[in-house]
């Protein structure tokens, strides 16, 4: 019989695991996170966020702190567990994030802020300050909503068609550079061949999701289920003559709507608008 594996009493959660593993490998080489910010040619601040929680740090960096350990993908397999954990959203949001991963397919209405599936790291960032985040609650959740990028991408990534109400795109950040680069990311994501993006300009009337943002999201076993939210409350909708009433007006919204060709053009009008920094 094998001896028995010790346990080694770490951290089953995805992300906390994480930072215990950078912490380890870097103590047991005895550098400082001074000397792995020289070496490795990042600020070492960084590291010490990571190490923290605080931050996941992107895929290139954890790509470079394999290579520097000897840990071929480990870390990197680690950082990805941490990015998908559904258990650093809230409670309300969860069972919902856990489906949105194994969605065939996704339709989404925004009324007021880009969908948290095509949000820059600087949107997010300003948006959950905005609702009273901040600290390392604040990182963990940008790194979150980030993470969720990873339905949309790669071969077998599921199609997604979105509506964005011109709101959407008049609503712009503090930060002009930060507006500047969520324009860009959306204007870049109308031409991926597995998103479809349509804008529904001012002036096309009063509608059924006038105060909703509303996704729809088609599950492996055939059903549709939809996740509404507004200023208020959301709720994740699973019955399916209220999901159907949600996917009629969802669709009389997308007759009012422009083509894609059109909200692309939109889309750049609205980028060439914005306001140049000053410089200093």
């Amino acid at each position: 019989m094998p001896p028995r594996r010790v346990i080694t009493g770490r951290s089953q959660e995805p992300r906390k695991r994480f930072a215990e593993e950078l912490r380890l490998l870097r103590t047991e080489r005895g550098e400082s996170l001074r000397k792995l910010g020289e070496v490795l040619g990042w600020d070492w601040s960084l590291f010490g966020k990571m190490e923290s929680g605080q931050s996941l740090g992107s895929p290139e960096v954890v790509q470079a702190l394999d290579q520097h350990y000897g840990t071929p993908d480990l870390l990197l397999a680690l950082w990805e567990l941490a990015v998908g954990d559904p258990t650093q959203f809230k409670e309300q949001y969860r069972r919902y994030m856990m489906l949105e991963a194994e969605a065939l397919s996704l339709w989404q209405y925004s009324v007021s802020r880009p969908p948290g599936l095509l949000q820059t790291a600087g949107y997010a960032c300003e948006a959950l300050a905005a609702g009273g985040l901040k600290g390392e609650e604040l990182d963990q959740q940008v790194d979150a909503r980030i993470g969720r990028r990873k339905v949309l991408e790669g071969d077998d990534a599921p199609p997604f068609r979105v509506l964005l109400s011109e709101a959407v795109l008049r609503n712009s950040l503090r930060n002009t550079r930060a507006w500047t680069e969520q324009l860009e990311h959306l204007a870049q994501a109308s031409e991926r061949s597995n998103i479809t993006m349509h804008v529904l300009p001012f002036g096309t009337g009063l509608h059924g999701l006038d105060s909703t943002d509303v996704m729809f999201l088609r599950l492996l076993d055939g059903r549709t289920v939809a996740y509404a939210e507004n200023d208020v409350r959301g709720e994740l909708v699973e019955e399916t003559s209220r999901v159907e009433r949600l996917h009629r007006a969802y669709d009389a919204v997308r007759d009012l709507a422009l083509s894609p060709a059109e909200s692309r053009k939109f889309i750049l009008r609205m980028l060439e608008e914005v306001p140049c920094e000053e410089s200093t």
